[in-house]
């Protein structure tokens, strides 16, 4: 059969709908992953073994097992272990969350460490609270320092969501290879997936090095 990329057009609304999702799910886990890292980060730091070497052993094994593992630990055995009926969709989301929160927390460990000491004996000195000093010192400063790398942890989590495919969720990925099933032209249809994949991943690469050159540099340091 010949190449025919034109029958790819006649597909476009159901694979920019299969886009939207994944961004979607991209976008949602990418903010409570972040959240999650930054949380999981300042936990580390304290001197309680009892609570540092559970996160640790969270950090190690979400960022040492491969994401398409995990997806399939808590869509298969979450429901089992927790004896709840947990839908395709919010397992993607508890598995994109914890591997995006491990990820990052690294991130904002890195960042952490680079605020000088000085910074907290400012806070100490005025007297404010924890809560306080993570608010509106620490945390602003931790997420100047780690914007680029969160930028590059936000693609690396579009491109792995291709993933999700594979526990049914109607994402570009399932819907590319579902549409290049019934029609009987992978090459065609498969290689549309990609070029989306690019279009949208490449912009946001440039990006990483933008925001790095010409706002960390003057304003972070």
């Amino acid at each position: 059969m010949p190449l025919d990329f034109s029958v790819v057009l006649g597909y476009w609304p159901v694979l920019l709908k299969g886009l939207a999702l994944t961004l979607a799910f991209t976008g949602v886990c990418a903010v409570l992953g972040s959240l999650l890292g930054f949380a999981v980060s300042m936990l580390r730091q304290v001197k309680l073994k009892l609570v540092r070497l559970p996160l640790t052993l969270y950090v190690e094994f979400f960022r040492g097992t491969p994401l398409l593992i995990q997806l399939f630990w808590v869509f298969f055995c979450f429901p089992v272990v927790f004896r709840l009926d947990i839908p395709p969709y919010v397992s993607v989301l508890i598995a994109l969350t914890l591997y995006m929160g491990a990820i990052t927390s690294e991130t904002f460990r890195g960042a952490l460490k680079s605020i000088a000491s000085e910074q907290h004996d400012a806070c100490t000195a005025l007297g404010l609270t924890s809560k306080v000093k993570v608010l509106y010192v620490i945390f602003p400063q931790a997420l100047l320092r780690a914007v680029p790398p969160l930028l590059s942890n936000v693609v690396s989590l579009f491109k792995e969501s291709a993933l999700i495919s594979s526990v049914g969720v109607a994402d570009l990925m399932f819907v590319g290879q579902n549409i290049s099933n019934s029609t009987a032209r992978p090459v065609e249809f498969l290689s549309a997936v990609a070029v989306i994949y690019f279009l949208v991943a490449f912009p946001l690469t440039r990006l990483v090095g933008v925001v790095e050159g010409r706002l960390l540099r003057r304003y972070a340091y």
